[in-house]
């Protein structure tokens, strides 16, 4: 590995931006995440980016907002424009567990250490350079804009906030992944149209004041959703609004979007097309060090930054659609692959770093096995305005093949220097499932799950059915767990046929919307017969810009506009993560107390047998003799779902 220069990162402060023999800066990025030039940084991929355009970019990462603001001042006037992102992450994630507690640790952040992001990032910055510097244009982007680019609420402030441009106080917005939409806002500037001018570019969005006239374009329809104030006194019009919000966000051929707030009219562009595969080639092209700068050689390690050094990111976008889950907002549905020889070029270059010791971490995307897949029928994608291509059903004119991913796995390990290589991205498990994913061919989907399992996983395959109840399911855009009882089938049928000892763990999430503590005991009660005993588990966290956050703050569905009950209280969320430990002994009292009110004592019996007695009385009543005269009758059926076929082994 050749010897690294501080000139070979971009500049961050004076000092290395004269070691470049420049003058002046065309663009300076703020960023509230340490500085990593690796292409799984946002903020590095913009800076990057700019830079191909022939830009003199320097960027400074988690400046001090505690104390004369200097940081802001610097590195002086950029030429063209100011730009804020808050980081990988929404600061507010960063910063805060599901239960509102501040986290101990910010994993882009040196040593993990906390304290040099603050809340609501992309606003505190944008608003200091705005006061400092009212001339200057501020372009904002990145998760934190991206998902509140509309009226939003706050989980963490419980309170439902406008446009993050309102509270910014920034001239414009990208949104989703900023390549193309960067690289036109780039030719205008430098063609010398100004910046105020540019209102009709694709992915971003801007507020018109009060009786500014809206741009013309004859190319995009126009739709308005009620306004902020509307909003704040309705929560119906509010969910309302996400329907149409998520639809033209994932469409290709959107519509533009129009709210009110206040005396402004916010404007939302339709989005750019799906990247290309040589687009997105030339982003994970581009000269990334893919090191954290050398500033923090005496900070300590980055957490992130530790665990994606030796991985690979192979594709954008998701087409799942989950209800909880912020990254098709983010990133499109529609996926974008990079090219096998672009992620070759990528594996050669991890394998020339001085401490690489021929294992690839992870081979993967948002979703480890959506590589490649598309629409066989163009045409059919283009009108098409759901927000899943596989909920409640695999769309037939989606090709799912995992036969491209599995030739990758396979040229990736061929490289002389790699020993093994991992998929540590979550793998959609429904997929493999031929009875779900009825376009594939089921040969292919056997030979991909004997390839991970025999060749990238480490003990362990993690995967995501999130819940047992088919009703919380439909609501999560999931598939019914019926399909995971099929995917552990497959699993241990390959598991004893290649004489493996993988352990499967599941992962799930309480406190969803539609979800009851039934449901959590039900979840309990059949992921215990199926001989799993939970470790880690997830509270639901309403991030912006989901289904499951809309029904969360409004009671309703966007789609349906039906009320939906939602666990919101801390002792409601408390009640439903015990569910997840019914081994521990703190827990058994209770759920005995919770599940004998409830008139579930089938459930009890699966949970702790070891720990009840049962008699049938007389009157058809189910006694429980650990607890005082307690009598009932059950309301509800009990579960009649039968799990034949697996071997009960505590895994």
């Amino acid at each position: 590995m050749r010897i690294r220069r501080v000139s070979d990162w971009l500049p961050t402060t004076n000092k290395e931006v004269k070691l470049r023999g420049w003058d002046e800066l065309d663009v300076i990025l703020f960023s509230g995440d340490a500085y990593v030039d690796h292409p799984s940084f946002g903020p590095a991929v913009i800076g990057r980016i700019l830079e191909s355009y022939g830009l003199r970019v320097a960027i400074v990462p988690q400046p001090s907002v505690h104390d004369n603001l200097q940081d802001f001042e610097k590195l002086g006037t950029p030429r063209l424009f100011f730009a804020v992102t808050g980081g990988c992450m929404d600061p507010m994630v960063s910063n805060y567990t599901a239960s509102k507690r501040r986290r101990d640790k910010d994993a882009y952040t040196p040593n993990g250490d906390k304290g040099f992001r603050p809340d609501y990032a992309t606003s505190v910055y944008s608003k200091i350079l705005k006061e400092k510097f009212p001339d200057v244009p501020v372009l904002i982007g990145g998760i934190e804009a991206s998902l509140r680019r509309v009226t939003h609420y706050d989980y963490w402030s419980d309170k439902l906030l406008p446009t993050i441009l309102e509270t910014s106080k920034a001239d414009m917005l990208v949104y989703g992944m900023g390549e193309q939409p960067l690289r036109e806002i780039v030719e205008l500037l430098q063609k010398g149209v100004p910046f105020s001018s540019l209102k009709t570019i694709k992915q971003t969005a801007v507020l018109l004041e009060e009786g500014e006239r809206v741009p013309k374009n004859k190319n995009w329809d126009d739709v308005e959703i009620s306004s902020h104030e509307i909003c704040l006194k309705d929560k119906k019009a509010y969910a309302s609004n996400f329907k149409v919000i998520e639809q033209e966000s994932n469409k290709l051929y959107a519509r533009r979007i129009f709210q009110q707030v206040g005396k402004k009219k916010l404007m939302i562009n339709p989005p750019f097309p799906t990247m290309t595969e040589e687009e997105i080639d030339a982003s994970f092209d581009l000269p990334y060090t893919r090191l954290p700068h050398p500033k923090y050689n005496k900070r300590g390690p980055i957490p992130a930054f530790e665990m994606i050094k030796f991985s690979i990111n192979i594709h954008r976008g998701c087409f799942g659609g989950c209800s909880f889950c912020t990254i098709s907002a983010h990133q499109g549905k529609f996926i974008a692959s990079r090219s096998q020889e672009s992620v070759l070029r990528e594996v050669d270059q991890v394998a020339q770093m001085d401490d690489f010791k021929g294992y690839l971490s992870d081979i993967g995307g948002p979703s480890a096995n959506m590589y490649k897949m598309q629409g066989k029928v163009q045409s059919i994608c283009d009108k098409c305005v759901a927000p899943s291509c596989i909920s409640p059903v695999i769309c037939s004119n989606l090709d799912t093949s995992h036969k491209p991913l599995t030739e990758l796995y396979q040229a990736v390990d061929a490289h002389p220097k790699v020993k093994k290589s991992f998929i540590g991205s979550g793998i959609r498990h429904d997929m493999l499932v031929p009875e779900f994913n009825k376009n594939a061919d089921p040969k292919e989907l056997d030979a991909y799950t004997e390839e991970v399992m025999t060749k990238h996983v480490s003990g362990r395959l993690k995967v995501a059915p999130e819940h047992t109840s088919d009703p919380v399911l439909k609501l999560m855009r999931k598939p019914s767990f019926k399909y995971f009882h099929l995917f552990k089938e497959r699993f241990d049928r390959i598991n004893i046929k290649k004489k493996l000892k993988l352990q499967l763990i599941p992962y799930f999430i309480s406190s969803h919307p539609a979800c009851e503590a039934e449901d959590m005991a039900n979840l309990a009660a059949e992921t215990k017969d199926m001989g799993f005993q939970l470790e880690q588990v997830q509270g639901f966290t309403p991030t912006p810009m989901t289904v499951a956050t809309v029904i969360y703050y409004s009671g309703y569905h966007p789609y349906t506009l039906k009320e939906v009950k939602t666990p919101k209280t801390k002792k409601e969320k408390e009640d439903q993560h015990k569910f997840f430990f019914w081994y521990k002994k703190e827990n058994k009292q209770w759920i005995k107390d919770t599940l004998n009110k409830v008139g579930r004592t089938d459930l009890l019996k699966k949970l702790l047998p070891e720990d009840t007695s049962w008699r049938k009385n007389k009157a058809g009543k189910t006694k429980n003799t650990f607890d005082d005269t307690v009598t009932f009758k059950s309301k509800e059926k009990p579960s009649r779902r039968k799990n034949k076929g697996f071997k009960k082994k505590r895994r």
